[in-house]
């Protein structure tokens, strides 16, 4: 059974940071790349990061560049989310999410998913 369970969310005020995390289990961690995609209210689904199977090419949102860093480790089955100098627009559930041996930034590509966790950063 595959399982994607992020943490680290909260509440945090502008500026202020936090770190997600996302544990994987049930596939081969190793042939997943991997994103983070995050969802306001009445908004669409978009990607804010995302990492190759081998970390070796890694996305940002432009709206993100300069202030989150995605990470994994391939060892311990996780992949993080380093946000810093969040913004009250930064406010959303956040998900993990898998995509099996390519590379997309795009949410259909990707084959499991997390079932978010919440950041909410206020003013």
């Amino acid at each position: 059974q595959v399982q994607l369970v992020e943490s680290g969310g909260g509440l945090v005020q502008a500026g202020g940071s936090l770190r997600l995390s996302c544990a994987v289990s049930g596939l081969t961690f190793s042939v997943y790349s991997m994103g983070w995609f995050r969802q306001a209210p009445g908004k669409e689904r978009d990607v804010v990061a995302c990492i190759s199977w081998r970390g070796g090419t890694i996305y940002y949102a432009d709206s993100v560049k300069g202030r989150f860093t995605i990470s994994r480790d391939n060892t311990k089955n996780t992949v993080d989310l380093q946000m810093n100098s969040l913004k009250p627009e930064d406010t959303a559930v956040y998900y993990c999410a898998a995509d099996h041996m390519s590379w997309s930034t795009a949410r259909d590509k990707y084959d499991f998913w997390g079932q978010g966790t919440q950041v909410t950063v206020s003013s």
